[in-house]
Protein backbone atom coordinates (compact mmCIF):
# COMPACT_ATOMS: atom_id res chain seq x y z
CA UNK A 1 0.00 0.00 0.00
CA UNK A 2 1.27 3.49 -1.40
CA UNK A 3 1.39 5.82 1.29
CA UNK A 4 -0.63 9.15 1.18
CA UNK A 5 0.74 12.27 0.13
CA UNK A 6 -0.71 13.92 3.90
CA UNK A 7 -0.04 10.68 5.82
CA UNK A 8 0.94 12.41 9.19
CA UNK A 9 -1.10 16.03 8.27
CA UNK A 10 -3.17 17.00 10.60
CA UNK A 11 -6.82 16.06 9.14
CA UNK A 12 -8.46 18.88 6.37
CA UNK A 13 -12.59 19.93 7.14
CA UNK A 14 -12.67 17.37 3.23
CA UNK A 15 -11.59 14.47 5.74
CA UNK A 16 -14.34 14.40 8.30
CA UNK A 17 -17.43 12.36 8.41
CA UNK A 18 -20.66 13.92 8.79
CA UNK A 19 -21.54 13.05 12.07
CA UNK A 20 -25.14 14.27 11.96
CA UNK A 21 -26.17 12.09 8.90
CA UNK A 22 -23.64 9.64 10.31
CA UNK A 23 -26.06 9.12 13.59
CA UNK A 24 -29.21 9.88 11.48
CA UNK A 25 -28.34 6.65 9.23
CA UNK A 26 -27.93 4.54 12.06
CA UNK A 27 -31.96 5.06 13.35
CA UNK A 28 -33.05 5.39 9.35
CA UNK A 29 -31.08 2.55 6.91
CA UNK A 30 -31.99 -0.74 7.90
CA UNK A 31 -30.14 -3.63 6.39
CA UNK A 32 -30.58 -6.25 3.35
CA UNK A 33 -30.13 -9.29 4.90
CA UNK A 34 -29.71 -11.06 1.46
CA UNK A 35 -26.23 -8.96 1.74
CA UNK A 36 -23.31 -10.84 3.97
CA UNK A 37 -21.58 -7.02 4.29
CA UNK A 38 -25.18 -6.44 5.97
CA UNK A 39 -25.33 -9.06 8.14
CA UNK A 40 -23.81 -9.66 12.02
CA UNK A 41 -20.50 -11.18 11.91
CA UNK A 42 -18.07 -11.18 14.75
CA UNK A 43 -14.07 -11.14 13.77
CA UNK A 44 -11.55 -11.35 16.30
CA UNK A 45 -13.12 -8.31 17.89
CA UNK A 46 -16.90 -7.79 17.74
CA UNK A 47 -19.21 -7.15 15.26
CA UNK A 48 -18.11 -3.67 13.41
CA UNK A 49 -19.14 -1.71 10.90
CA UNK A 50 -20.75 1.56 9.73
CA UNK A 51 -24.47 3.18 9.32
CA UNK A 52 -23.48 4.33 6.24
CA UNK A 53 -22.91 1.04 4.19
CA UNK A 54 -26.06 -0.27 6.83
CA UNK A 55 -23.63 -2.61 8.60
CA UNK A 56 -24.21 -0.65 12.03
CA UNK A 57 -27.57 0.23 12.41
CA UNK A 58 -30.06 0.11 15.03
CA UNK A 59 -31.51 -2.95 14.22
CA UNK A 60 -28.02 -4.92 14.27
CA UNK A 61 -27.75 -3.57 18.12
CA UNK A 62 -30.79 -4.45 19.32
CA UNK A 63 -30.46 -7.94 17.29
CA UNK A 64 -27.17 -8.51 18.87
CA UNK A 65 -27.76 -7.41 22.26
CA UNK A 66 -30.82 -9.57 22.47
CA UNK A 67 -28.67 -12.63 21.59
CA UNK A 68 -26.52 -11.83 24.07
CA UNK A 69 -29.54 -12.10 26.95
CA UNK A 70 -30.26 -15.32 25.03
CA UNK A 71 -26.66 -16.34 25.38
CA UNK A 72 -25.89 -15.46 28.83
CA UNK A 73 -29.10 -16.75 30.30
CA UNK A 74 -28.96 -20.08 28.48
CA UNK A 75 -25.33 -20.50 30.89
CA UNK A 76 -26.76 -18.98 33.67
CA UNK A 77 -24.95 -15.87 33.93
CA UNK A 78 -26.93 -13.68 36.99
CA UNK A 79 -25.45 -11.16 37.55
CA UNK A 80 -25.31 -7.60 36.32
CA UNK A 81 -23.70 -6.66 32.93
CA UNK A 82 -20.81 -4.16 32.92
CA UNK A 83 -21.17 -1.92 30.23
CA UNK A 84 -19.11 -0.02 28.36
CA UNK A 85 -18.72 2.67 26.03
CA UNK A 86 -15.94 4.16 23.92
CA UNK A 87 -16.44 8.43 22.28
CA UNK A 88 -17.05 7.18 18.87
CA UNK A 89 -20.56 8.55 17.77
CA UNK A 90 -21.89 5.24 16.81
CA UNK A 91 -20.79 3.88 20.16
CA UNK A 92 -23.10 6.47 22.17
CA UNK A 93 -26.24 5.17 19.43
CA UNK A 94 -25.70 1.57 20.37
CA UNK A 95 -25.32 2.46 24.21
CA UNK A 96 -28.64 3.86 24.07
CA UNK A 97 -29.76 0.94 22.14
CA UNK A 98 -28.35 -1.60 24.51
CA UNK A 99 -29.75 -0.03 27.36
CA UNK A 100 -32.91 -0.44 25.83
CA UNK A 101 -33.11 -4.23 25.22
CA UNK A 102 -31.31 -5.00 28.54
CA UNK A 103 -33.66 -3.41 30.82
CA UNK A 104 -36.61 -4.93 29.14
CA UNK A 105 -35.02 -8.59 29.94
CA UNK A 106 -34.72 -7.56 34.01
CA UNK A 107 -30.91 -7.28 33.37
CA UNK A 108 -29.13 -4.68 36.07
CA UNK A 109 -26.47 -2.71 33.94
CA UNK A 110 -23.38 -0.90 35.48
CA UNK A 111 -22.36 1.62 33.74
CA UNK A 112 -20.14 4.84 33.90
CA UNK A 113 -21.77 7.76 36.30
CA UNK A 114 -22.56 10.76 34.62
CA UNK A 115 -22.48 9.09 31.28
CA UNK A 116 -18.77 8.74 31.01
CA UNK A 117 -16.79 6.73 28.99
CA UNK A 118 -15.31 3.16 29.86
CA UNK A 119 -12.23 1.52 28.86
CA UNK A 120 -12.38 -2.11 27.45
CA UNK A 121 -9.73 -3.09 30.32
CA UNK A 122 -11.36 -1.19 32.91
CA UNK A 123 -14.81 -3.36 32.11
CA UNK A 124 -12.60 -6.81 31.89
CA UNK A 125 -10.75 -5.65 35.07
CA UNK A 126 -14.03 -4.52 36.87
CA UNK A 127 -15.54 -8.20 36.00
CA UNK A 128 -12.97 -10.50 37.24
CA UNK A 129 -12.90 -8.26 40.40
CA UNK A 130 -16.83 -8.74 40.95
CA UNK A 131 -16.70 -12.27 39.97
CA UNK A 132 -14.13 -13.06 42.95
CA UNK A 133 -16.31 -11.48 45.29
CA UNK A 134 -19.71 -12.54 44.03
CA UNK A 135 -21.49 -15.90 43.83
CA UNK A 136 -23.86 -14.86 40.68
CA UNK A 137 -21.44 -14.14 37.86
CA UNK A 138 -21.63 -10.58 35.55
CA UNK A 139 -20.48 -9.98 32.17
CA UNK A 140 -19.90 -7.40 29.90
CA UNK A 141 -20.76 -5.56 26.93
CA UNK A 142 -18.33 -2.69 25.08
CA UNK A 143 -19.73 -0.73 22.79
CA UNK A 144 -16.42 0.21 20.38
CA UNK A 145 -14.54 -0.12 17.06
CA UNK A 146 -11.31 0.17 18.84
CA UNK A 147 -9.18 1.91 16.69
CA UNK A 148 -11.25 2.42 13.69
CA UNK A 149 -12.17 5.54 11.50
CA UNK A 150 -14.55 8.09 12.82
CA UNK A 151 -17.26 6.18 10.91
CA UNK A 152 -17.42 3.43 12.19
CA UNK A 153 -19.05 1.51 15.11
CA UNK A 154 -18.47 -1.82 17.16
CA UNK A 155 -19.42 -3.82 19.86
CA UNK A 156 -17.89 -6.88 22.00
CA UNK A 157 -19.06 -9.39 24.50
CA UNK A 158 -16.83 -10.41 27.30
CA UNK A 159 -18.48 -13.72 29.37
CA UNK A 160 -17.37 -14.19 33.15
CA UNK A 161 -14.09 -14.99 32.65
CA UNK A 162 -13.87 -10.71 32.12
CA UNK A 163 -11.80 -11.77 28.28
CA UNK A 164 -12.99 -11.25 24.55
CA UNK A 165 -15.38 -14.06 23.88
CA UNK A 166 -14.44 -17.21 22.27
CA UNK A 167 -15.61 -18.33 18.33
CA UNK A 168 -17.94 -21.37 19.48
CA UNK A 169 -19.91 -17.46 21.54
CA UNK A 170 -19.71 -15.39 18.99
CA UNK A 171 -20.71 -17.93 16.60
CA UNK A 172 -23.98 -18.66 18.19
CA UNK A 173 -24.88 -14.90 19.26
CA UNK A 174 -23.91 -13.86 15.38
CA UNK A 175 -26.80 -16.38 14.40
CA UNK A 176 -28.96 -15.78 16.89
CA UNK A 177 -28.58 -11.88 16.06
CA UNK A 178 -29.06 -12.57 12.32
CA UNK A 179 -32.69 -14.54 12.86
CA UNK A 180 -33.43 -11.80 14.93
CA UNK A 181 -33.04 -9.50 12.29
CA UNK A 182 -34.32 -11.99 9.30
CA UNK A 183 -37.67 -12.02 11.54
CA UNK A 184 -38.42 -8.44 12.32
CA UNK A 185 -36.94 -8.31 14.98
CA UNK A 186 -40.34 -9.31 16.94
CA UNK A 187 -38.96 -11.47 19.22
CA UNK A 188 -36.34 -8.69 20.36
CA UNK A 189 -37.49 -7.19 24.08
CA UNK A 190 -37.08 -3.25 24.11
CA UNK A 191 -37.72 -0.36 26.39
CA UNK A 192 -37.84 3.47 25.18
CA UNK A 193 -35.41 5.26 26.55
CA UNK A 194 -37.70 6.74 29.08
CA UNK A 195 -39.15 3.82 30.57
CA UNK A 196 -35.20 1.89 30.49
CA UNK A 197 -34.28 5.22 33.15
CA UNK A 198 -37.22 4.78 35.07
CA UNK A 199 -36.76 0.84 35.21
CA UNK A 200 -34.28 0.74 38.00
CA UNK A 201 -32.58 -1.52 36.53
CA UNK A 202 -29.68 1.34 35.22
CA UNK A 203 -27.06 1.23 38.14
CA UNK A 204 -24.42 4.18 38.19
CA UNK A 205 -20.96 2.72 39.08
CA UNK A 206 -16.94 4.86 39.20
CA UNK A 207 -15.33 2.66 37.12
CA UNK A 208 -12.87 4.76 37.10
CA UNK A 209 -11.55 4.84 40.64
CA UNK A 210 -11.85 1.36 41.61
CA UNK A 211 -9.63 0.72 38.35
CA UNK A 212 -7.26 3.66 39.55
CA UNK A 213 -7.17 2.70 43.43
CA UNK A 214 -6.14 -0.96 42.15
CA UNK A 215 -3.19 0.00 39.67
CA UNK A 216 -0.63 -0.28 42.66
CA UNK A 217 -1.24 -3.96 42.42
CA UNK A 218 -0.19 -4.62 39.30
CA UNK A 219 2.53 -1.65 38.55
CA UNK A 220 5.82 -0.56 40.50
CA UNK A 221 4.49 2.80 40.69
CA UNK A 222 6.17 3.63 43.89
CA UNK A 223 9.61 3.38 41.52
CA UNK A 224 8.11 5.74 38.71
CA UNK A 225 7.45 8.69 41.74
CA UNK A 226 10.97 7.52 43.02
CA UNK A 227 12.60 8.15 39.75
CA UNK A 228 10.32 11.60 38.89
CA UNK A 229 9.92 9.65 35.27
CA UNK A 230 8.37 12.56 32.98
CA UNK A 231 5.66 11.27 31.22
CA UNK A 232 3.25 11.86 28.37
CA UNK A 233 -0.09 10.59 27.84
CA UNK A 234 -2.13 11.19 24.51
CA UNK A 235 -5.38 9.76 24.68
CA UNK A 236 -6.36 10.63 20.87
CA UNK A 237 -9.79 11.72 22.07
CA UNK A 238 -10.95 8.02 23.38
CA UNK A 239 -12.51 6.67 26.66
CA UNK A 240 -9.57 6.79 28.73
CA UNK A 241 -9.17 10.83 28.13
CA UNK A 242 -9.48 11.53 31.78
CA UNK A 243 -7.82 8.82 33.92
CA UNK A 244 -4.21 9.86 33.52
CA UNK A 245 -4.63 13.06 35.05
CA UNK A 246 -6.59 11.05 38.19
CA UNK A 247 -3.43 8.44 38.01
CA UNK A 248 -1.33 11.04 38.36
CA UNK A 249 -2.90 12.52 41.24
CA UNK A 250 -3.97 9.40 42.82
CA UNK A 251 -0.16 8.43 43.18
CA UNK A 252 2.17 11.79 42.86
CA UNK A 253 2.95 11.14 39.14
CA UNK A 254 4.54 13.25 36.30
CA UNK A 255 2.00 12.91 33.45
CA UNK A 256 1.39 15.54 31.39
CA UNK A 257 -2.58 14.40 29.03
CA UNK A 258 -1.28 16.47 25.73
CA UNK A 259 -4.57 16.31 24.61
CA UNK A 260 -8.12 16.35 25.83
CA UNK A 261 -10.56 17.04 23.51
CA UNK A 262 -13.06 14.54 22.58
CA UNK A 263 -14.51 15.04 19.15
CA UNK A 264 -16.48 12.57 17.47
CA UNK A 265 -15.31 14.07 14.10
CA UNK A 266 -11.67 13.49 15.48
CA UNK A 267 -10.82 16.25 13.84
CA UNK A 268 -7.61 17.15 15.93
CA UNK A 269 -6.25 13.82 14.50
CA UNK A 270 -3.04 13.59 11.66
CA UNK A 271 -4.16 11.35 8.66
CA UNK A 272 -2.75 7.39 8.86
CA UNK A 273 -0.47 6.22 5.96
CA UNK A 274 -3.40 5.56 4.15
CA UNK A 275 -5.00 9.32 4.19
CA UNK A 276 -7.79 7.75 6.72
CA UNK A 277 -8.46 9.56 10.07
CA UNK A 278 -7.37 5.80 12.12
CA UNK A 279 -6.99 6.33 15.69
CA UNK A 280 -4.22 3.70 15.75
CA UNK A 281 -1.50 4.19 18.42
CA UNK A 282 1.21 1.87 16.61
CA UNK A 283 1.19 4.10 13.80
CA UNK A 284 4.05 6.52 13.34
CA UNK A 285 1.31 8.74 11.25
CA UNK A 286 -1.57 8.78 13.85
CA UNK A 287 0.93 9.67 16.64
CA UNK A 288 2.25 12.44 14.66
CA UNK A 289 1.48 15.39 16.85
CA UNK A 290 3.36 13.41 19.95
CA UNK A 291 6.54 12.45 17.99
CA UNK A 292 7.00 16.42 17.10
CA UNK A 293 7.57 16.34 21.44
CA UNK A 294 9.37 13.42 21.77
CA UNK A 295 12.35 14.99 23.44
CA UNK A 296 9.65 17.01 25.80
CA UNK A 297 9.23 13.39 28.26
CA UNK A 298 10.72 10.71 29.07
CA UNK A 299 8.03 8.18 27.89
CA UNK A 300 5.18 9.31 26.38
CA UNK A 301 2.07 7.16 25.81
CA UNK A 302 -0.70 6.69 23.20
CA UNK A 303 -4.09 4.86 23.63
CA UNK A 304 -6.51 4.09 20.87
CA UNK A 305 -10.15 5.06 21.41
CA UNK A 306 -10.95 1.96 23.90
CA UNK A 307 -7.48 2.16 25.33
CA UNK A 308 -6.46 -1.69 24.95
CA UNK A 309 -3.76 -0.79 22.72
CA UNK A 310 -0.40 0.88 23.66
CA UNK A 311 2.07 3.16 21.74
CA UNK A 312 5.33 3.98 23.58
CA UNK A 313 7.48 6.84 22.19
CA UNK A 314 10.81 6.92 24.05
CA UNK A 315 12.87 10.57 23.94
CA UNK A 316 14.95 11.25 21.37
CA UNK A 317 14.40 7.50 19.32
CA UNK A 318 10.52 8.39 18.49
CA UNK A 319 7.54 5.51 18.33
CA UNK A 320 8.58 1.93 19.24
CA UNK A 321 7.33 -1.03 16.80
CA UNK A 322 5.08 -2.98 18.75
CA UNK A 323 6.70 -6.50 18.64
CA UNK A 324 9.98 -4.63 20.36
CA UNK A 325 8.42 -3.46 23.30
CA UNK A 326 6.82 -6.83 23.60
CA UNK A 327 10.43 -8.28 23.97
CA UNK A 328 11.50 -5.86 25.85
CA UNK A 329 8.57 -6.19 28.15
CA UNK A 330 9.54 -10.44 28.78
CA UNK A 331 12.45 -10.33 29.26
CA UNK A 332 12.05 -7.15 31.99
CA UNK A 333 9.36 -8.99 33.73
CA UNK A 334 10.96 -12.21 34.18
CA UNK A 335 13.72 -10.29 36.06
CA UNK A 336 11.25 -8.22 38.46
CA UNK A 337 7.96 -10.53 39.28
CA UNK A 338 9.59 -12.65 41.78
CA UNK A 339 6.13 -13.78 43.08
CA UNK A 340 5.03 -15.40 39.41
CA UNK A 341 4.86 -18.62 39.24
CA UNK A 342 7.99 -20.21 38.26
CA UNK A 343 6.77 -22.40 34.90
CA UNK A 344 4.62 -19.40 33.87
CA UNK A 345 3.88 -19.32 30.47
CA UNK A 346 4.68 -16.42 27.81
CA UNK A 347 1.63 -15.64 25.24
CA UNK A 348 2.13 -14.67 21.77
CA UNK A 349 0.66 -14.61 18.55
CA UNK A 350 2.00 -16.19 15.80
CA UNK A 351 2.65 -13.48 13.66
CA UNK A 352 4.43 -11.65 16.34
CA UNK A 353 8.21 -11.29 15.75
CA UNK A 354 11.33 -14.35 16.46
CA UNK A 355 12.56 -12.04 19.03
CA UNK A 356 10.06 -12.96 21.39
CA UNK A 357 11.28 -16.86 20.68
CA UNK A 358 15.37 -16.04 21.46
CA UNK A 359 14.07 -13.86 24.66
CA UNK A 360 11.86 -16.38 25.55
CA UNK A 361 14.61 -19.49 25.14
CA UNK A 362 17.68 -17.08 27.01
CA UNK A 363 15.32 -16.88 29.79
CA UNK A 364 14.41 -20.15 29.71
CA UNK A 365 10.90 -19.09 29.39
CA UNK A 366 7.69 -21.68 28.48
CA UNK A 367 6.21 -19.69 25.53
CA UNK A 368 2.60 -20.11 24.16
CA UNK A 369 1.77 -19.53 20.85
CA UNK A 370 -1.87 -19.12 19.54
CA UNK A 371 -3.80 -17.67 16.63
CA UNK A 372 -4.21 -14.16 16.07
CA UNK A 373 -7.01 -13.21 18.33
CA UNK A 374 -6.60 -11.97 22.28
CA UNK A 375 -9.16 -14.51 22.84
CA UNK A 376 -6.98 -17.09 22.64
CA UNK A 377 -4.70 -15.81 25.98
CA UNK A 378 -8.03 -15.48 28.15
CA UNK A 379 -8.35 -18.61 29.73
CA UNK A 380 -4.38 -19.05 30.49
CA UNK A 381 -4.67 -15.30 32.34
CA UNK A 382 -7.75 -16.38 33.72
CA UNK A 383 -6.16 -19.37 35.98
CA UNK A 384 -3.03 -17.22 36.62
CA UNK A 385 -0.92 -19.78 33.84
CA UNK A 386 0.20 -16.83 31.64
CA UNK A 387 2.02 -14.19 33.40
CA UNK A 388 2.31 -12.17 30.15
CA UNK A 389 1.03 -12.11 26.24
CA UNK A 390 0.88 -9.87 23.56
CA UNK A 391 -0.21 -8.99 19.96
CA UNK A 392 1.70 -7.76 17.02
CA UNK A 393 -0.86 -5.13 16.83
CA UNK A 394 0.26 -3.24 20.51
CA UNK A 395 -2.35 -5.07 22.22
CA UNK A 396 -0.99 -7.00 25.51
CA UNK A 397 -2.01 -8.01 29.20
CA UNK A 398 -0.14 -9.27 32.06
CA UNK A 399 -0.43 -10.57 36.15
CA UNK A 400 -0.84 -8.71 38.99
CA UNK A 401 2.62 -8.63 40.91
CA UNK A 402 1.25 -11.14 43.30
CA UNK A 403 0.66 -13.93 40.33
CA UNK A 404 -3.12 -13.00 40.49
CA UNK A 405 -5.31 -11.99 37.60
CA UNK A 406 -5.42 -8.35 36.67
CA UNK A 407 -7.38 -8.56 33.76
CA UNK A 408 -8.24 -10.73 30.44
CA UNK A 409 -8.01 -8.23 27.71
CA UNK A 410 -5.83 -5.91 26.48
CA UNK A 411 -4.80 -2.79 28.62
CA UNK A 412 -3.16 -0.15 26.97
CA UNK A 413 -3.21 1.37 30.52
CA UNK A 414 -0.44 -0.71 32.81
CA UNK A 415 1.91 -1.36 29.07
CA UNK A 416 2.34 2.49 29.27
CA UNK A 417 2.97 2.54 32.62
CA UNK A 418 4.78 -0.86 32.61
CA UNK A 419 7.69 1.26 29.88
CA UNK A 420 7.48 3.53 32.80
CA UNK A 421 8.54 1.23 35.46
CA UNK A 422 11.41 -0.44 33.10
CA UNK A 423 12.85 2.90 32.78
CA UNK A 424 12.66 3.81 36.28
CA UNK A 425 14.06 0.57 37.69
CA UNK A 426 16.76 -0.36 34.89
CA UNK A 427 17.22 3.68 33.81
CA UNK A 428 17.13 2.39 29.92
CA UNK A 429 13.87 3.65 28.31
CA UNK A 430 11.90 0.65 26.76
CA UNK A 431 14.10 1.54 22.95
CA UNK A 432 17.50 1.58 24.76
CA UNK A 433 16.30 -2.16 26.26
CA UNK A 434 15.83 -3.10 23.04
CA UNK A 435 18.81 -2.31 21.36
CA UNK A 436 20.77 -4.67 24.47
CA UNK A 437 18.28 -7.62 23.23
CA UNK A 438 19.69 -6.93 19.47
CA UNK A 439 23.39 -6.81 20.63
CA UNK A 440 22.48 -10.38 22.12
CA UNK A 441 19.60 -11.85 19.68
CA UNK A 442 20.18 -10.38 16.84
CA UNK A 443 18.67 -7.13 14.96
CA UNK A 444 14.90 -8.31 13.39
CA UNK A 445 13.90 -7.02 10.86
CA UNK A 446 9.67 -6.72 10.61
CA UNK A 447 6.92 -5.79 8.24
CA UNK A 448 3.69 -6.40 7.59
CA UNK A 449 1.66 -6.19 3.75
CA UNK A 450 -2.10 -5.66 2.75
CA UNK A 451 -3.08 -7.27 -0.45
CA UNK A 452 -6.38 -7.69 -2.43
CA UNK A 453 -7.58 -11.13 -2.60
CA UNK A 454 -11.08 -11.88 -4.08
CA UNK A 455 -13.98 -14.23 -1.77
CA UNK A 456 -12.96 -16.94 -3.40
CA UNK A 457 -9.09 -16.77 -3.37
CA UNK A 458 -9.31 -15.81 0.33
CA UNK A 459 -11.17 -19.38 0.70
CA UNK A 460 -8.74 -21.13 -0.35
CA UNK A 461 -5.90 -19.84 1.53
CA UNK A 462 -8.06 -20.54 4.92
CA UNK A 463 -7.85 -23.77 3.57
CA UNK A 464 -4.33 -23.99 2.68
CA UNK A 465 -2.63 -27.04 4.01
CA UNK A 466 1.22 -27.34 4.76
CA UNK A 467 1.84 -30.01 1.88
CA UNK A 468 0.26 -27.33 -0.70
CA UNK A 469 3.55 -25.48 -0.30
CA UNK A 470 5.94 -27.11 -3.03
CA UNK A 471 8.73 -24.28 -2.35
CA UNK A 472 12.30 -25.80 -0.73
CA UNK A 473 13.63 -22.39 -0.62
CA UNK A 474 12.47 -19.15 0.38
CA UNK A 475 15.09 -16.07 0.21
CA UNK A 476 17.97 -18.11 -0.15
CA UNK A 477 17.60 -20.28 3.06
CA UNK A 478 16.39 -24.35 3.10
CA UNK A 479 12.65 -23.72 4.28
CA UNK A 480 12.78 -25.62 7.68
CA UNK A 481 8.87 -25.72 8.84
CA UNK A 482 5.50 -24.62 7.45
CA UNK A 483 2.41 -25.19 9.69
CA UNK A 484 -1.42 -23.72 9.53
CA UNK A 485 -1.89 -24.65 13.26
CA UNK A 486 -0.66 -22.59 16.25
CA UNK A 487 2.16 -24.47 17.72
CA UNK A 488 0.58 -23.53 21.94
CA UNK A 489 -2.59 -24.79 21.23
CA UNK A 490 -2.78 -26.76 17.83
CA UNK A 491 -5.75 -24.06 16.74
CA UNK A 492 -5.76 -23.43 13.25
CA UNK A 493 -4.94 -19.82 12.46
CA UNK A 494 -6.38 -19.46 9.26
CA UNK A 495 -3.87 -19.12 6.97
CA UNK A 496 0.14 -20.32 6.79
CA UNK A 497 3.48 -19.98 7.62
CA UNK A 498 6.56 -20.49 6.32
CA UNK A 499 10.38 -20.41 8.02
CA UNK A 500 13.49 -20.41 7.80
CA UNK A 501 16.52 -20.41 9.58
CA UNK A 502 16.77 -16.47 9.64
CA UNK A 503 13.43 -15.48 8.70
CA UNK A 504 9.75 -16.57 8.26
CA UNK A 505 6.27 -15.73 6.61
CA UNK A 506 2.68 -15.87 7.53
CA UNK A 507 -0.20 -14.93 5.21
CA UNK A 508 -3.88 -15.16 6.57
CA UNK A 509 -6.99 -13.35 5.42
CA UNK A 510 -8.30 -10.00 6.89
CA UNK A 511 -11.62 -11.30 8.39
CA UNK A 512 -13.27 -7.84 7.36
CA UNK A 513 -12.29 -6.47 4.27
CA UNK A 514 -10.87 -8.08 0.78
CA UNK A 515 -7.42 -7.97 1.77
CA UNK A 516 -5.44 -10.85 3.12
CA UNK A 517 -1.83 -9.80 5.40
CA UNK A 518 1.67 -10.99 4.81
CA UNK A 519 3.51 -10.81 7.95
CA UNK A 520 7.57 -11.58 7.49
CA UNK A 521 10.34 -11.28 9.16
CA UNK A 522 14.74 -11.56 8.69
CA UNK A 523 17.50 -11.78 11.47
CA UNK A 524 19.85 -11.14 8.75
CA UNK A 525 18.86 -7.76 6.60
CA UNK A 526 16.07 -5.36 5.26
CA UNK A 527 17.22 -6.41 1.85
CA UNK A 528 16.69 -9.80 3.06
CA UNK A 529 13.29 -9.43 4.15
CA UNK A 530 12.07 -7.60 0.95
CA UNK A 531 13.04 -10.71 -0.89
CA UNK A 532 11.30 -12.56 1.69
CA UNK A 533 8.28 -10.75 1.20
CA UNK A 534 8.09 -10.80 -2.63
CA UNK A 535 8.94 -14.24 -2.57
CA UNK A 536 6.54 -15.28 0.17
CA UNK A 537 3.47 -13.33 -2.35
CA UNK A 538 4.40 -16.47 -4.95
CA UNK A 539 4.45 -18.87 -2.91
CA UNK A 540 0.85 -18.27 -1.14
CA UNK A 541 -0.28 -17.55 -4.55
CA UNK A 542 1.47 -20.69 -6.74
CA UNK A 543 -0.30 -22.45 -3.47
CA UNK A 544 -3.49 -20.73 -4.24
CA UNK A 545 -4.18 -21.48 -8.22
CA UNK A 546 -2.73 -25.27 -7.82
CA UNK A 547 -6.00 -25.95 -5.50
CA UNK A 548 -8.30 -23.65 -7.24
Amino acid sequence: MSLHDRAGQIAQQKDLVDVSDLLSQYYVSRPNMEHPAEQVSFGTSGHRGSSLNKSFNEQHILAIVQAVVDYRTLNGVKGPMMLGVDTHALSRCAYYSALEVLTANHIEVWVEKDLGFTPTPVVSHAIIDFNNHNAVQCDGLILTPSHNPPQDGGIKYNPPHGGPADSEATSWIQNKANEYIKNGLTAVKRNNMQLAKLSGYIKEHDFRAHYISQLHQVINLEAIKQANIKLAADPLGGSGVSYWAHIADAYGLNIETVNDKVDPSFAFMSLDKDGKIRMDCSSPYAMASMLERDLDFDIAIGNDPDFDRHGIVCRGTGLMNPNHMLAVAIDYLSQHRPNWPAQIKIGKTIVSSSMIDRVCADKKLNMYEVPVGFKWFVEGMAQGEIGFCGEESAGASLLKLDGSTWCTDKDGIILGLLAAEILAVTGKTPAQYYQDLTAKHGQAFYQRLDAPINLKAKAVLQSLQPQDITATELAGEAITACVTQAPGNGASFGGIKVSTENGWFAARPSGTEPLYKIYGESFISEQHLQTLLEQAKDIVWGAIKSKR
